[in-house]
C-alpha cells in the first residue's frame, strides 16, 4: 500500500509534471513499478515519448527569465520551505522509498535527511553567489565578473538513491536561477513524484520544476541533446551511459556534470586495528546492500592483521539478514532486479574458479520471505587476485573481496591501477603515512578512518573516469552558473 502522499491519479497515469500541472503522457502508456522485495506491482506511471519531454523542455525555458529574476533571497525561501516540508513528510517518504528501492526503513529515514539537507545548504548558497571586480590596464575602463544562471537544465537521477540524488541536482540548480526538467529512474518513479509535490505545494512557479518519467530512457536524452534550449545536463549512473551522454551534449556544446561509477580501494595498513577497520568495511561494503557508487571494492589488507581482520568481517557480514526492508530485524535488503542478481553469481562464480575462498555467504536467498525477491547473501571473499572479474568490474552487490598485500608491494600503485576515481579509503594510525597516501590516491574523495566522507556542505564527485564536476558543497552551484564579464567604458 502506497503512503497517502502518493494516494491519488497523479501517482499512476499522471505521473508527468510540465508546466505546474500533473497529466499523462501524451500516448496515454503507462509502466509497472515494482517492489524488489517481493515482485509486487506498487503503480503505474506515464511512459513519456518525445512530445512530452519536448513540452517540459518548453516549459523551463519559458519560466527561465522569470525565475532567474528574482532575488537570490526569494529563491531561498522556495528552497527553505521545501525543506522544512520534505522532513515534515519524512516517515512518508522514507517508507515509500523501502517500497520501491528495498533498503531498510532506517537507511531511508537517513537519506530523506540527506536529501533536504540538499535543500538548506543551497538555499543558503543562494545568498553567496558572488562576483568581482579587475583592475583593468586603462583608466578608463572597469571590469566587472557576473555569475549568471546557466539555462534550463536536464537532470538523470539514478536508483540506488532516489531522493537524496534529486536534490544534489535540483537545490543547487534552482538557488543558482535556473530551471529544471527531471528524468527519475526507471525503477523508482513514485518517490521522484512525491519530492516533486513537494515542490508544488510549497508554490515553486510553473514551469521552473518538470518531471518527466518513461521506461525509455533514450526517448528522454535524444530530446535533451538535440534542444538547443537544454544549456546543461547533469547525470548520475554508468560510467558506459556517461560516457555516451557526454558524446552527445558535444553537439551542441552542453555544459555536462557526470557523477559516475567507482571501484573503491580501502586500505588496511598494519599498524590499524583490525577490528575496527573490519568494522567500518562492514558498514560502508554492505550499505545500501552495496549499491552505492562509493562502496569498497578492492578490500586491500596487510598480510600480518589479515586473520583477526578476515574474523572480523566475516562475523559482521553472517550477521546480516537480508529481508524485506521494511522489517526492522533486516540488516540488507534486495538488490534492485534480476540482473544484479546475476552480476553477483556471475563474480562469485569467476573469482572461485580463479581460486578465491567464500568465507561466508556466496548465493542468492530464495523461498519463504525472500520468495519474489532479488536477496543476495552478504558475502565475504578472500585470496582476490587481479585476474579475476571482480578485481576490475564495479560490483554494486553486498560482496565484500579482500586481498592480501605485504611490505614489498606497491600498495599505492595496486590501488590506482583502475580507470576509475571516485571514493578510496586509508585505515592507519599513522598521520603522516594518512597523509601521503591521501596525497598519491588518484580519487577525488579519500575517507581516513572515516566512511562517510560526504555531506551536504563538502565537494562529491570523481576524477579520470569516474565524472566531471562537483555537486554539494560551494562548488555544487558553480555548475549552474555561467562567468560573465562586463567591461565598462567611462
Amino acid at each position: 500500500m502506497l503512503p497517502p502522499l502518493l494516494e491519488s491519479s497523479a501517482a499512476t497515469k499522471e505521473s508527468l509534471f510540465i508546466n505546474g500541472k500533473w497529466r499523462p503522457a501524451v500516448s496515454g502508456e503507462t509502466f509497472d513499478v515494482t517492489n524488489p522485495a517481493t515482485g509486487d506491482v506498487l503503480a503505474a506511471v506515464a511512459v513519456a515519448e518525445r512530445e512530452d519531454v519536448r513540452e517540459a523542455i518548453d516549459a523551463a525555458e519559458s519560466a527561465f527569465a522569470g525565475w532567474a529574476a528574482l532575488t537570490a533571497y526569494e529563491r531561498a525561501d522556495y528552497l527553505t520551505a521545501a525543506h522544512d516540508l520534505m522532513l515534515e513528510r519524512a516517515e512518508d517518504l522514507a517508507h515509500l522509498m523501502t517500497l520501491e528501492q528495498g533498503k531498510p526503513l532506517k537507511a531511508s529515514r537517513n537519506e530523506v535527511r540527506y536529501a533536504a539537507d540538499f535543500l538548506i545548504w543551497f538555499a543558503e548558497e543562494a545568498k553567496r553567489v558572488y562576483g568581482a571586480t579587475i583592475p583593468s590596464a586603462r583608466a578608463d575602463q572597469r571590469f566587472l565578473v557576473h555569475r549568471a544562471p546557466v539555462g534550463v537544465v536536464a537532470a538523470i537521477t539514478p536508483w540506488n538513491y532516489p531522493i537524496s540524488m534529486i536534490t544534489r541536482k535540483v537545490g543547487p540548480a534552482l538557488a543558482a536561477g535556473a530551471p529544471i526538467v527531471l528524468k527519475p529512474a526507471t525503477q523508482t518513479p513514485l518517490t521522484a513524484i512525491a519530492v516533486f509535490k513537494i515542490l508544488e505545494e510549497v508554490g515553486i512557479p510553473a514551469g521552473v520544476v518538470n518531471l518527466v518519467t518513461t521506461k525509455n530512457p533514450r526517448v528522454f536524452s535524444a530530446e535533451v541533446m538535440d534542444s538547443t534550449a537544454v544549456r546543461k545536463v547533469t547525470f548520475t549512473g554508468s560510467t558506459e551511459i556517461g560516457k555516451v551522454l557526454a558524446r552527445d551534449a558535444a553537439n551542441t556544446v552542453k555544459r555536462v556534470s557526470l557523477e559516475l561509477g567507482g571501484h573503491a580501494p580501502f586500505i588496511v595498513f598494519p599498524d590499524a586495528d583490525p577490528v575496527h577497520a573490519a568494522k567500518g568495511v562492514s558498514l560502508v561494503k554492505f550499505l545500501n546492500t552495496g549499491q552505492a557508487c562509493i562502496s569498497p571494492n578492492r578490500i586491500y589488507v596487510h598480510r600480518s592483521i589479515a586473520p583477526a581482520f578476515l574474523d572480523e568481517l566475516t562475523r559482521r557480514a553472517g550477521r546480516l539478514r537480508a529481508g524485506n526492508g521494511l522489517d526492522p530485524t533486516s540488516g540488507i535488503g534486495p538488490l534492485i532486479d534480476e540482473s544484479s542478481m546475476e552480476k553477483m553469481e556471475n563474480q562469485v562464480s569467476d573469482a572461485t574458479r580463479h581460486g578465491a575462498e567464500v568465507l561466508v555467504g556466496g548465493g542468492r536467498l530464495t523461498g519463504d520471505e525472500h520468495a519474489g525477491g532479488n536477496f543476495f547473501q552478504a558475502t565475504v571473499l578472500s585470496g582476490v587476485t587481479p585476474e579475476m572479474q571482480i578485481y576490475r568490474e564495479e560490483t554494486f552487490g553486498p560482496i565484500a573481496p579482500v586481498i592480501l598485500f605485504d611490505d614489498d608491494d606497491d600498495i599505492i600503485a595496486m590501488a590506482n591501477d583502475t580507470d576509475y576515481g571516485l571514493a578510496s579509503y586509508v585505515y592507519t594510525r599513522d598521520l603522516s603515512l594518512a597523509l601521503r597516501t591521501a596525497e598519491q590516491l588518484r580519487f577525488g574523495i579519500v575517507g581516513i578512518n572515516d566512511i562517510n566522507p560526504t555531506s551536504a556542505a563538502a565537494p562529491f564527485g570523481g576524477v579520470k573516469q569516474s565524472g566531471l564536476g562537483r555537486e554539494g558543497a560551494a562548488e555544487g552551484i558553480l555548475e549552474y552558473l555561467d562567468t560573465k564579464l562586463i567591461g565598462i567604458s567611462i
